[in-house]
């Protein structure tokens, strides 16, 4: 049984522009062992999806959370589910 699960999170505040997707694409690869995308949305907002082991998505929405990310957080919003896979490493959008 496998405990790889999908994180899909929305970051809302000042998150486009001051390299976000950058941070964050580094952070998971820091993390290790995810695969997803950080992408920007076009009212603002950043999408990150992240498949992996369930402790190291945690992780990252932690990291998505504190406020030690570029720009200006808002808030996070995140959805769990089940991997879907075919994602290449962990890409910008």
């Amino acid at each position: 049984m496998s405990d790889d699960v999908r994180l899909v999170a929305w970051v809302r505040g000042h998150v486009q522009g001051v390299g976000f997707r950058w941070y964050t694409r580094a952070k998971a690869l820091e993390i290790g062992g995810l695969s997803g995308f950080a992408l920007n949305l076009g009212d603002g907002r950043v999408q990150v999806v992240a498949e992996g082991p369930r402790d190291r998505c945690e992780r990252l929405l932690e990291w998505l959370r504190s406020g030690d990310t570029p720009g200006r957080l808002e808030g996070v919003t995140e959805i769990w589910d089940t991997p879907r896979g075919g994602y290449d490493g962990f890409a910008i959008r």
